[in-house]
């Protein structure tokens, strides 16, 4: 399932962010999101756009954009 697609309060696994483009994927894997690593999503904008996520107990904001292109696993 894409990340997009989890509702609030939904845990997952990341498996897979090889659909993002290069520079994109080097930014947040600093940031923490890798693959294997757990994701929480904590809210949704009231148009979906952009969602919040905590992934090592660091909030991340992302666009859905981005989200649609990053793979999980749902806990």
């Amino acid at each position: 399932m894409k990340l997009s697609e989890m509702s609030c309060g939904n845990c997952g696994t990341v498996i897979n962010m090889s659909a993002l483009p290069a520079a994109t994927r080097k930014k947040l894997m600093v940031m923490g999101l890798l693959p294997r690593t757990e994701i929480t999503v904590v809210r949704l904008a009231p148009l979906g756009d952009p969602l919040q996520v905590r992934v090592r107990g660091v909030d991340i904001a992302l666009r859905k954009q981005i989200a649609e292109n990053i793979e999980v696993e749902a806990l």
